[in-house]
């Protein structure tokens, strides 16, 4: 899996490939991930990439003609698609993190200030994501949680994929609670049924928690969840 991320803050990026998970995946070579700065695209003398908004308005709106000549300098592959980081988008999800994990590329754009000129979505037609109904400084931040998500799908990344099995989410609910030792703190002890080696008996609890869990703190993914396995 290849990442390309249009940036105006490189460092942003290139910083959380140097840590855990993510280091040994690209040391691996199971992803790679690069970037590519606008900065250096534009005819600008002063490099500049942005500009007043036209009918007025407060900050500084991100010009069409660095980000689409740097995004048509990127090296596609034949299996790839392009993103943009945006509130506008729609709300990402791990259904769509599986999908994006059938890619050999994703190219990323993030935006700074007021946003892009209209007319990067017009002659780019990126996949506009969303990380949630909130306002970032930037878009290095979201790009960096699909990154992270759609690596922990590749083969490899994880040790083994079965790890990402029992992941919230992977089959509609939560995650069930997990423990390790000592097998009692502050008077809270590790359930019974952990300690008891009962395979099959663990699976089920563990089952139950995460039905539970999913009820309790996300009742629309639990009718979801039910609505499905009727």
């Amino acid at each position: 899996m290849r990442f390309d991320v249009l940036t105006l803050f490189p460092e942003l990026i290139e910083s959380h490939m140097d840590y855990s998970i993510m280091k040994r995946a690209v040391e691996d070579r199971i992803i790679e991930v690069n970037t590519i700065n606008p900065r250096d695209y534009t005819l600008d003398k002063h490099r500049k990439v942005d500009d007043t908004p036209y009918g007025g308005g407060a900050g500084m709106v991100l010009a069409p003609q660095p980000y689409v000549d740097a995004y048509e300098a990127v090296n596609k592959l034949e299996n790839s698609v392009t993103l943009m980081m945006t509130p506008q988008g729609e709300p990402f999800s791990d259904e769509i993190s599986n999908e994006l994990a059938k890619y050999n590329q994703i190219i990323i754009l993030c935006g700074h200030y007021e946003g892009f000129d209209e007319r990067i979505r017009e002659i780019i037609k990126p996949r506009e994501i969303s990380i949630g109904d909130f306002v970032l400084t930037g878009g290095e931040l979201p790009a960096l949680c699909v990154i992270d998500s759609v690596s922990r799908k590749i083969e490899g990344t994880l040790g083994k994929i079965e790890s990402a099995h029992d992941d919230s989410f992977y089959d509609g609910l939560l995650e069930y609670p997990q423990y390790t030792k000592p097998r009692e703190y502050r008077g809270f002890k590790v359930p019974d049924v952990l300690l008891e080696g009962n395979h099959k008996l663990i699976e089920e609890y563990r089952q139950q928690q995460k039905i539970e869990r999913t009820k309790l703190r996300r009742p629309d993914l639990y009718k979801k969840w039910t609505e499905k396995n009727q």
